[in-house]
């Protein structure tokens, strides 16, 4: 039973590292790709990458429906809700992680999740002409997309990098707008 057990961390953890390492040649390619760190950016946020591996957002517009599927969460009624299920449900369902969430703006439409441990960044330095490098924006386009197949339009950005030498990675999350669906005519 012992040795079962064993393997099923194993398993988890060679998974892991088998992301890390393949999220990290991924951003190594796009580096030799793409001119400068901004285009890198904008391309490990994106909807697209090419037939066969999306990128951020269209990971989490994939995402979702596995979310949904196997955490049983129900719908959220409000932004501190969703931040809850966020980082208590899907980060450690996928990430093995469980950020805080900080620095709520008074209106409550912004929020802060705090990552002491990014296992992107597992095995990762990144070299001086790489400085504007945001490495880990692929876990930007992910919430935008999850929260925007839910009608949630948000905004995701890096305000703390453990790559660039900050104590903690922080990600800002700041509620757009609710998307209303659009039915065609007849269909209400």
């Amino acid at each position: 039973m012992s040795r079962q057990a064993n393997r099923g961390t194993e398993s988890k953890k060679m998974s892991s590292e088998l992301f890390t390492l393949t999220y990290g040649a991924l951003v190594t390619q796009l580096c030799k790709d793409y001119e400068n760190d901004e285009d890198v950016n904008k391309q490990l946020d994106k909807i697209l990458f090419s037939n066969f591996l999306p990128r951020g957002f269209n990971i989490g517009v994939r995402l979702i429906e596995d979310f949904l599927a196997r955490s049983n969460v129900g719908r959220c009624h409000d932004f501190r809700e969703t931040a809850d299920v966020i980082a208590k449900v899907a980060f450690k369902m996928y990430l093995g992680i469980t950020p805080s969430i900080t620095n709520w703006s008074p209106a409550g439409d912004e929020f802060s999740l705090i990552l002491e441990n990014n296992p992107l960044v597992d095995f990762v330095e990144l070299p001086d002409n790489h400085s504007s490098l945001i490495y880990s924006n692929l876990l930007c386009g992910v919430l935008r997309g999850a929260l925007e197949m839910v009608q949630m339009a948000v905004e995701a950005k890096f305000v703390q990098d453990t790559l660039k030498g900050d104590g903690v990675t922080e990600i800002r999350m700041r509620f757009i707008r609710r998307i209303e669906d659009n039915l065609p005519a007849g269909e209400e």
